[in-house]
C-alpha cells in the first residue's frame, strides 16, 4: 500500500479532518518562500537586510518606500493559482471530511480553490487596509502607478498597508483562537508544506487530540515522532492521489 492510499484510509474514518498548512502548499504554485531572499540590499540605505527585517513593522514605520518596493516585488504574485492540493482540500470540505483549513500562507489560494472556512494566521496579502481609518482596498490597488511609491486611503489619505501579520506584530486573537477550536476537536489532523518551525503558529497542533495525526512535507519536521503517518513527497501531488483513492472507494 502506497502513502497515498494509507491517506485515503485515514480519511474514510474521518469526520472532522483539519488541515493546517505552511509555505510549501504555496510553493508548488509557484510561490517561493520569501525567507529564501536573505541578504536584500537596499543602495539608498547603503545597509543589507535580512528579509525578515524588511517585512517588519518597525521597518514599514521608519523605511516606508523601501518596504512597498520590497514588499510589491518579493511578496505579491498576481498569476498564482491554486494547485491539486488546494483543489482536494476543497473537496474534501464540500463532501463534509474536512472541517477547516489552518494556514500560515497570506495569499488566499485557498479560498480561490473553493475552501469555505479558512483560518489566515498571518493575514491576507489580498486585503489592504487603511492604517488610519481602517478603509480595506484589494491588493491590485497597491500596484497602480498612482499609489507608487506609498499607497494612501482615497478616504483620509492614510496610509494603505498589506493586511498581513508583519514580524514584530502579534496573531489576531480570533483567528488563533478559531484556529485552536477547529484544531481541538479534529479526528483527523493533516498538517502539510511547513517544518513547523515558525511559532507561535506551529504550537497550535499540539492542541490536536483526535486519532491520525499526518505529516507531509519534503523535509524532517518537529512533530515526527507524534505523527501516525509521515510521507515525503509533493503535497498537491499526494493530496491529489489520496482523495482521488477516497472518492473512487466511496463512491
Amino acid at each position: 500500500m502506497c502513502k497515498a492510499d494509507e491517506l485515503a484510509e485515514i480519511l474514510k474514518v474521518s469526520k472532522k479532518a483539519v488541515f493546517f498548512g505552511g509555505a510549501g502548499m504555496s510553493t508548488e504554485s509557484g510561490i517561493p518562500d520569501f525567507r529564501s531572499a536573505d541578504g536584500i540590499y537596499s543602495q539608498r540605505l547603503n545597509q543589507k537586510f535580512r528579509p525578515e527585517e524588511m517585512a517588519s513593522h518597525s521597518f514599514l514605520v521608519n523605511h516606508p518606500e523601501e518596504f512597498f518596493e520590497f514588499y510589491r516585488q518579493r511578496m505579491m504574485f498576481m498569476n498564482a493559482k491554486p494547485n491539486d492540493g488546494h483543489r482536494a482540500l476543497a473537496k474534501l470540505e464540500e463532501r463534509g471530511i474536512l472541517n477547516a483549513v489552518v494556514t500560515q500562507n497570506i495569499d488566499g489560494l485557498h479560498q480561490m480553490a473553493g475552501s469555505m472556512t479558512v483560518y489566515e494566521l498571518h493575514g491576507s496579502s489580498l486585503r489592504w487596509p487603511c492604517m488610519k481609518c481602517g478603509k480595506v482596498y484589494p491588493m491590485t490597488y497597491a500596484l497602480q502607478e498612482e499609489n507608487k511609491p506609498i499607497p494612501h486611503c482615497a478616504d483620509c489619505g492614510g496610509v494603505v498597508r498589506p493586511g498581513v501579520v508583519l514580524y514584530e506584530e502579534g496573531l489576531d486573537d480570533k483567528i488563533v483562537e478559531n484556529a485552536i477550536k477547529v484544531i481541538g476537536e479534529a479526528d483527523t489532523l493533516i498538517v502539510g508544506g511547513t517544518s513547523l518551525v515558525v511559532y507561535p503558529a506551529a504550537s497550535m497542533i499540539r492542541y490536536f487530540r483526535g486519532k491520525n495525526l499526518v505529516i507531509i512535507n519534503k523535509t524532517e519536521t518537529n512533530a515526527d515522532e507524534w505523527a501516525d503517518l509521515v510521507i515525503r513527497e509533493s503535497i498537491g501531488e499526494t493530496l491529489h492521489k489520496a482523495v482521488n483513492i477516497f472518492f473512487r472507494h466511496i463512491n
